[in-house]
């Protein structure tokens, strides 16, 4: 069953991809360029984006730091009032691995900053002329470290858990109106963010397969993409069990 309007067909669709100078965002700028779409990318660092515009020419580049809230609505009032996107994929994120004793209080805010504020701000703008138009699809990157407590992903499962549930609520609220919702909640990906990792990543992918999962779930008309799906499944069925089984299992798998 479809949850939202499949997106199959990208020729002459324009694509803004919001935190794509590497890793899940470059690589699926790259894929949507080489299906006809009509990319925006942005970042901080506008090098980065220049350099992925070499590779793929026609991708059209803007620099934007996602936690500057003047910056994040002129550009969304720039893209809207001349050629509005189809698809805005919201994929900035910040990481850093720690539980109590390492979180600092700015660190927390770092992570709620970019992962949670930042992404609620883009909704809201981006939402006004979707609504309006009774067309477009607002995707929001979270993670699998957001469904359920973890240990090692304080601050940063805590804010993909409440960026997931944002989603959640607007699909119900948006839906109706003809916009489309969708989470993604990825494993792990070989990333730069996911570099400082000291542990073995399980079912690890590249994030070109990670573009090609999101591209399956947005023609499927899906809410949640998640992937890979054979370690997703494993996390699925951990959410559905009681406390006083999941604690336990979870301390014994993480040998915490």
């Amino acid at each position: 069953m479809s949850l939202n309007p499949p997106l199959a067909d990208w020729r002459d669709r324009h694509v803004w991809i919001v935190g794509a100078s590497s890793g899940i965002g470059a690589a699926l700028a790259a894929a949507l360029h080489e299906r006809g779409a009509r990319v925006t990318v942005s970042a901080r660092r506008l090098e980065a984006l220049q350099a992925l515009g070499r590779q793929h020419p026609g991708l059209r580049p803007i620099a934007l730091d996602v936690t500057d809230a003047t910056a994040l609505a002129a550009t969304v009032e720039r893209l809207f009032s001349s050629h509005p996107p189809d698809l805005v994929c919201y994929c900035a994120g910040h990481y850093e691995p720690g539980g109590a004793r390492e979180l600092s209080l700015r660190g927390w805010e770092q992570h709620r900053a970019v992962n949670l504020d930042a992404a609620v701000a883009l909704s809201l703008a981006v939402l006004r002329p979707m609504r309006a138009r009774g067309h477009g699809h607002l995707s929001l990157v979270s993670s699998v470290a957001g469904h359920r407590g973890l240990p090692n992903a304080l601050a940063y499962g805590t804010t993909k858990a409440a960026l997931t549930h944002f989603g959640e609520a607007l699909h119900l609220e948006m839906a109706p109106l003809g916009v489309g919702i969708s989470v993604v909640t990825p494993g792990f990906v070989e990333t730069p963010m996911t570099a400082v990792n000291d542990f073995r990543m399980p079912a690890v992918i590249t994030p070109g397969q990670a573009a090609q999962a999101m591209l399956a779930g947005w023609a499927r008309g899906r809410f949640m993409i998640d992937f890979p799906r054979r370690f997703t499944w494993w996390l699925d069925l951990l959410r559905c069990l009681p406390y006083a089984w999941y604690f336990p299992l979870v301390r014994r798998l993480t040998r915490r």
